[in-house]
């Protein structure tokens, strides 16, 4: 386990923590991939770009990431490619901090109309 240079400044518990640390990344992966140009050749390489920089963070232990661009009424054309929206995201990470694991999830919810991030386990 790392020893976390931060953890003074946090007035929480561990598995307070744990559930920051994962809105944290799930808000990075919102605010960071939300509006990328994407098309059906490069959904599997954005899905992996995605993946590749949450694993890369602090204290994630797993992530997976699924992007469906067919949520997306837009027809084909020369200058009508996709973007990427919260409604096309799928992502589950879970995170470890101080052995309090936390599974959050960014998902679409139609029934919300909304891309809602929480904390599955």
């Amino acid at each position: 386990m790392m020893k976390d240079p931060a953890s003074h400044y946090f007035k929480c518990t561990p598995r307070e923590r744990a559930v920051f640390e994962a809105g944290i990344k799930l808000g990075t992966v919102y605010h960071q991939y939300v509006g990328i140009p994407i098309n059906q050749g490069n959904v599997s390489y954005i899905e992996k770009a995605i993946k590749e920089s949450i694993m890369v963070q602090p204290f994630v232990e797993e992530a997976e990431v699924k992007i469906d661009p067919s949520v997306n009424n837009k027809k084909p054309g020369v200058y009508k490619y996709l973007t990427l929206s919260g409604e096309m995201l799928d992502v589950r990470i879970k995170v470890n901090y101080d052995g309090n694991v936390v599974v959050a999830r960014l998902k679409y919810i139609p029934e919300m109309d909304y891309p809602l991030m929480y904390i599955e386990e």
